[in-house]
């Protein structure tokens, strides 16, 4: 059969066809940019119409009949108002144009650096992540990662700030050592210098990598805003607690995260150990408990090192003693459990009596113990007694009878620590460099950050009881006799120090039914010799019930 010939409109007419919708495009054009203005108004007014009807749909309609009755007042008054209707709609043309304007899309999606980092993240994760007997891996060379990272941010440089991974449900996510080789990678690859924290939800199988922003170092020693009982350790990240509290930060005044712990008959964490490294902020985190507690309780020191780190609190109202020699801190010590006896027989015996506790056994006491394997060192060589043997009593019964242990410790003395000490002290920290096996050595759990690039003087990590690991960041407090100490730090602690009883008051009149003699308050020696239980209660706070108490020695 021939072929009919193609009508002459389709053979012959191409170009004038091409150049009509030459002109069509070029007349549709020029329309758009002089109608530019009207269509913008336009638009900007469906804008507005739409903004207004969800406002009105949004307003409870016991709240429409007022809006309707202001709206109609304020039409009124703008018809009255000479030049009105022409001044309103030159307002609402300009809001409409502004509101209709053409804005820049903002850009969405990972530029080209960006996502060849991504990528060669993908690719290294894939032999973690991959196993040859998955038909359809989620993780395979050349794969797609945009479905293996389902959120990323990146910074100003074009560095990762957070990432969620999803991962295969066969993936041993509950074996620690499958998660460090995961966290290891993903560190190294993210770019070294910073800190992570790596958030594991097993029950998703997704991983969240956050990068932590430093924790302050300007925060000096200050009165915290703390109920009686709580004391404040140190700082550390936002969303980790669910508390602030207003401090001081040089000059301004910012909220900060605190880490608290809370001590007396209700707490489940009455005591505390700290691990550090030489110069990692242990003596400061125990300066720092020192000047809190002295707010409202009494203080012994007792300085293992020998170092002279708390000179400054010697001969203060509320410090019964600061000892560095072995004799001055066996005299200490076992004053101190017979204390903490005393304390809790006179309190069994106001509860069978039906009569509440008295004043002086509910002061809280505190007693701070800085190095003891140094002590226990000396006083194995002279065949003496264990300073941490004078421990038991304090530490077994210390949450009833108001009496609190703080000791301090290094990480190459660690071993020497009691059996009653590591049992009794629930609350740890971790001061200092270490690596991730001695802080999970020392706190019963690894933290789920990265070691920091730098380690500043009391930086750590902190845990309360069986709660989670923590970044604690301990305000400074250095000695104020310290030459190193600025002007501002020193000036800080100072201001926190109580004033020195060096005045002798005379005790009250007594009766002559009552039984001991009347002591005076004096002064606590800071010599290394047994100290009696009259002069250090008495220096505290004048008590003729704690007068009575016997010396340390009395027994022997």
């Amino acid at each position: 059969m021939a072929r009919r010939p193609l009508p002459r409109i389709l053979s012959s007419g191409s170009a004038s066809i091409t150049r009509s919708r030459e002109i069509a495009r070029t007349a549709a054009d020029s329309a758009t940019d002089v109608l530019h203005p009207l269509i913008t108004v336009v638009r900007g007014l469906r804008l507005l119409a739409v903004s207004g009807r969800q406002k009105w749909v949004a307003t409870p309609k016991e709240r429409r009949g007022p809006k309707l009755f202001l709206g109609a007042a304020c039409v009124l008054a703008v018809a009255l108002v000479p030049y009105g209707p022409i001044l309103a709609l030159i307002t609402v043309m300009g809001a409409a144009a502004w509101k209709g304007r053409e804005r820049t899309p903002a850009p969405t999606g990972p530029d080209e650096s960006e996502t060849a980092r991504l990528r060669s993240l993908y690719e290294a994760l894939v032999p973690y992540f991959s196993t040859a007997e998955d038909p359809d891996p989620l993780f395979a060379h050349g794969g797609d990662w945009s479905k293996a990272f389902d959120a990323y941010t990146f910074d100003e440089d074009g560095r990762l700030t957070r990432l969620r991974i999803s991962y295969p449900a066969y993936f041993a996510d509950g074996e620690a050592a499958a998660r460090s080789r995961i966290e290891q990678l993903l560190h190294t690859k993210s770019g070294r210098g910073r800190e992570y924290r790596f958030g594991w939800d097993e029950e998703a199988n997704r991983l969240v990598m956050t990068v932590l922003d430093a924790l302050p170092t300007t925060i000096a020693a200050q009165r915290f805003v703390a109920a009686p009982g709580e004391t404040v350790l140190g700082f550390t990240d936002p969303d980790s607690v669910s508390r602030t509290v207003p401090v001081r930060d040089g000059v301004a005044t910012v909220d900060a995260s605190p880490v608290v712990w809370r001590t007396g008959g209700r707490s489940t964490e009455p005591h505390l150990l700290a691990v550090g490294q030489p110069g990692g902020g242990t003596t400061t985190l125990i300066r720092s408990i020192a000047l809190q507690a002295l707010q409202n309780g009494d203080v012994i020191i007792v300085d293992g090192g020998g170092a002279g780190e708390y000179a400054a609190l010697t001969g203060r109202d509320g410090v019964l003693a600061v000892e560095s020699g072995l004799s001055g801190a066996l005299s200490t010590l076992e004053w101190a459990a017979h204390e903490t006896e005393r304390r809790l027989i006179t309190a069994n015996l106001a509860r069978q009596s039906g009569r509440p506790a008295p004043d002086d056994i509910r002061r809280p006491l505190w007693i701070l113990l800085d190095r003891p394997g140094v002590l226990g060192h000396l006083a194995a060589a002279e065949g003496r007694t264990d300073p941490q043997e004078m421990l038991r009593i304090p530490l077994r019964h210390g949450r009833a009878a108001q009496v609190t242990v703080v000791l301090a410790e290094q990480f190459d003395a660690l071993d020497g620590l009691s059996e009653t000490v590591r049992n009794h002290t629930r609350a740890r920290a971790v001061l200092g460099p270490a690596s991730p096996e001695q802080i999970e050595a020392v706190l019963g759990s690894g933290p789920h950050t990265t070691p920091p690039p730098e380690v500043p003087a009391g930086r750590g990590y902190v845990r309360l009881g069986a709660g989670p690991v923590l970044r604690l960041q301990v305000p400074a407090t250095p000695d104020p006799y310290d030459d190193a100490t600025s002007d501002a730090h020193r000036q800080a602690v100072l201001d926190l120090l109580p004033g020195r009883g060096d005045r002798v008051e005379t005790p009250p009149a007594r009766d002559a039914a009552d039984e001991g003699p009347a002591t005076a308050p004096v002064p606590v020696a800071a010599e290394t010799t047994a100290v009696p239980v009259e002069a250090l209660v008495a220096e505290a706070r004048p008590s003729e019930r704690l007068a009575k108490a016997q010396p340390a020695g009395a027994e022997s």
